[in-house]
């Protein structure tokens, strides 16, 4: 790459990176102008349009690099937890607790913008976990613990309650920084995680002893692989 590609590249960043504070900032992405986008940045507002066509082009960008995140995320903990039956749940949350603080801004987009945003942001952004919950689906029937169950759909809804409960999970422990501090703030962030902790357990045991024909979901059309 040539140095002036390079620099290229970092301003196109530089833009994504502004509009995601911007949009983290307590307003909706919707809501943001691209002349504040490009004062951010220290650019005129003729420059962005060397980089994106337009601010929706520029969210979805943003939807991009966030759901990739989010994805090497939940494939990660996921594996990590059905591959290694005997490792230790809190260590699991904790990683992902760590990915939460350390990637504020790109949950806050998450959560914000997958129900309050724009059309276009909300669009792609269902998109985007779609794709997910099934990748995740395909990588659980790959998972010797869990190859018993033969209902590809049984599977998606299995991780399609994971993306879920990640986002509420996330959710709530974003929002315990908002609102305690010092001790009170220690009290419930434990208590969150000895609560979230039994949930997880659950979760996975209940895959884990899934009987397919004992509970005998119906689903439309479906038949079970061969």
């Amino acid at each position: 790459m040539s140095i002036r590609e390079e620099r290229k590249q970092q301003s196109r960043q530089a833009i994504i990176d502004a509009a995601l504070r911007l949009s983290t900032s307590g307003r909706s992405f919707s809501n943001i102008s691209l002349r504040e986008v490009t004062r951010a940045v220290g650019l005129v507002p003729t420059a962005f349009y060397r980089h994106f066509e337009t601010m929706d082009e520029l969210a979805l960008e943003i939807v991009d690099q966030v759901a990739l995140h989010f994805k090497n995320l939940m494939h990660q903990l996921g594996q990590t937890y059905l591959s290694s039956p005997h490792a230790k749940t809190e260590h699991s949350l904790e990683l992902f607790l760590q990915a939460v603080d350390q990637n504020t801004p790109q949950w806050i987009f998450l959560i914000t913008e997958r129900w309050g945003g724009s059309a276009t942001l909300r669009k792609a952004i269902a998109r985007e976990l779609n794709f997910l919950i099934e990748e995740l689906a395909c990588s659980l029937q790959k998972t010797k613990s869990i190859e018993h169950i033969k209902l590809q759909q049984e599977l998606s809804l299995f991780a399609q309650i994971i993306v879920n409960l990640s986002f509420n999970w996330a959710m709530t422990w974003l929002n315990y920084s908002e609102q305690y501090s010092g001790e009170a703030l220690e009290k419930q962030q434990q208590f969150f995680k000895e609560q979230t902790t039994i949930q997880i357990q659950l979760l996975f045991r209940g895959i884990i002893n899934w009987d397919s024909e004992k509970n005998s979901i119906f689903f439309p059309n479906s038949v079970k692989d061969k």
